[in-house]
This record gives structure tokens, sequence and C-alpha cells, in this order.
């Protein structure tokens, strides 16, 4: 009880923080919009973690391919916001690429409830029928991690392939967010409406997954990751219960997409690359994994360190640095840092 306690007072902080963001901005404590913009990715980074800590963190599916969900909601809802900037006729990439209407796959993202429905959708099926033949055939470890790796590749040659659809490499650019621009000082209403609609969503999900992890149902996940055999000869479907994880997991990286895309103004294929989904790997097991809010803070914290490094003296090395704060994670702080600190408050309880 005490842990998690802790766990919901760490992240009811975190948000209380976050909440004052916009406030730090008017008053001068932050440099300008471009640091609210960045934080409100460290958003969206925050609650793909939350899903990748479902399944891996909790049900022990250690996923290397979630930048394509990821990618895939920023797709949908960039492809919605493309089509509001040019009053709902086809794009020049389009044009170049010798198509004369509309694609079919566009008309889907025409209206905001549609856009959001298959954003959605289309990402969740994804993840069914991949997890559904794989967890089926009981493929787990290292076989599933490189599996995932593969789907991704494949996914991003198709991206690429399908230039007149997608964009090829480019992807889709220059668009603005749902409530319109949020560059430039005009715009910063704009900024901090979109910025404070993301941290509800962070909320919304935060709360889903404490939920689920709480529920019975995540009770069976641990069982699962714990020790699959003996949760199977308990009498239950395994593999039905990681495939529905799966799918919410995918279904919050969508969503983290499509929070992402409104502050980022594009999306390209490179988003849904294994390097991507490696890195969100990282902000997990640096934030502690099996925890959810652990999750959140590896996202800002690894974020933050890749934002100041990449921009200083160090921006050669600054991804040398990353892998080795991971590679010392998993070999001498394996709880992470909310593990680390459960183990100091369960010390601090029982003396």
């Amino acid at each position: 009880m005490i842990k998690k306690n802790f766990h919901n007072i760490c992240f009811l902080v975190i948000v209380i923080i976050l909440a004052f963001v916009p406030t730090m901005l008017q008053n001068g404590m932050l440099s300008g919009g471009s640091t609210v913009t960045f934080i409100g990715k460290c958003i969206a980074y925050s609650i793909v973690a939350i899903g990748i800590d479902l399944i891996w963190g909790y049900t022990g599916i250690l996923s290397l391919g979630h930048g394509l969900y990821f990618a895939l909601g920023a797709y949908g809802m960039g492809m919605y916001l493309k089509l509001q900037s040019t009053g709902g006729r086809i794009t020049d990439f389009m044009h170049v690429g010798g198509l004369s209407e509309l694609p079919f796959i566009w008309t889907l993202f025409e209206n905001l409830g549609s856009a959001i429905f298959f954003m959605i959708a289309i990402p969740s099926l994804l993840a069914f029928v991949v997890g559904y033949f794989i967890f089926k055939n009981r493929v787990k470890g290292v076989y599933f991690s490189i599996i995932s790796q593969a789907l991704t590749w494949a996914m991003y040659s198709i991206f690429i392939a399908l230039s007149p659809y997608t964009n090829g490499n480019v992807g889709i650019t220059e668009i603005q967010s749902l409530v319109g621009s949020v560059k430039g000082d005009a715009n910063r209403d704009n900024l901090f409406v979109v910025f404070y609609a993301s941290l509800v969503v962070l909320v919304v999900v935060y709360i889903i997954a404490k939920f689920l992890v709480g529920s019975k149902f995540g009770k069976i996940l641990v069982a699962i990751r714990d020790g699959e055999n003996r949760t199977y000869f308990s009498g239950y479907q395994v593999s039905m219960y990681k495939t529905f994880i799966y799918v919410v997991s995918a279904a919050i990286a969508a969503v983290a997409g499509a929070v992402f895309i409104n502050f980022n103004g594009g999306i390209t294929p490179s988003e849904m690359t294994i390097s991507y989904g490696v890195t969100m790997v990282i902000w997990v097991a640096v934030g502690g994994r099996g925890t959810i809010v652990g999750a959140v803070i590896g996202a800002f914290l690894i974020n933050i360190c890749q934002y100041n490094l990449s921009s200083g003296s160090l921006v050669e090395i600054w991804q040398y640095i990353i892998g080795a704060i991971f590679c010392l994670t998993i070999l001498f702080f394996k709880s992470g840092i909310i593990g680390i600190a459960d183990k100091y408050i369960n010390k601090e309880g029982t003396a």
C-alpha cells in the first residue's frame, strides 16, 4: 500500500509541475515556446512508455517495434491535419506521385471523429493480427523481439515505397495542430490548449493503466511474466491475455503518436524505425519497469538528458552517453529509479 501510494504521489507531483509549465513560460522562467513544445513531446513519449511498461514490465513481452504503432497513430492524425490544411483536396506530393484524386485510405481521415477512430483501430488491428498468431504459437522472449523488429522494417519499407500516398521518407510535414499553429509568441494560446489537452490524455492513460494492473487481469499478467508455463497449466488462456494487453499497448502508442504530431508539426517513417523502439524501451528500463510511473519518469529524464546533451558540447557523443546509462541500469540498477526508491521506502517502513 505504501509503495502504491508513493507511485501515485510521484505521478501527481509530475502532473502538478507540468500544469504550471505554461505559467512558467509567461513569467519568463522558461526560455521560450520551444521549451513548452519539447515538454509536450515528452508527454507523448511518456504515454507510449506507459504502454510499453504494460507489456514488458507487467507481462514480460519485450517489444522493440512499438515505434511502428506510435508512427501509425501520428500518421493517422497527420493525415487528418493535412487534409484540413488543403481543404480536403489532394496534397502536392500526391500530384507529384501521379494521383488525380484522394486515395481511399485518406478519405477515412477526412473528419475528426473517423480520424480518431481509425488512427487507433488500424494499429490495434495490426497488433491483434500479429499478437494472435505469435502468442497462439507460443513465440516469446528474444524470438518475439526479433519478429517485432522485422515487422517494423517491413512497414518502414512499405511506407517508403508508397511515396504517392505517404510522401516517402519525407513524410507528412508542414501541418498545424488541432487548434492551429503552436509556433511563435502569437500562437501561445494554441500551444497552451494543446499542452493541457495532452496532459489530460496522459492522466487518463495513467488511470487506465493503473486500473488494469490493479485488477485481477493485472495479477494474471504478472503471473504470466513470472511463470508463463505455470499460468498456462493453471487453466488460463495465456495467449488471449497476451494478445489483449499487446493490443491495448499498441492503442496507447497510437494515441501517443497523435499527441506527438500536434507538437512536432509532422511525421516521417524514421519514427517507426528500430532505433526509436529501442529508445522507448530504455525509457522504461531507466525509470523502473513494472511501476507505470517509472515509465513516465524515464521518458522525461532520458529525453531531457538527450535534449541538453545533443545541443551542447557533447553533441557528437550524446548517444553513447544514453547507451551507457541504459547499460548501467541493466547491470546495476535493474529495478530503475522508482525501484531504488521503493527499496528505500520499504527499508524505512520496516525500520
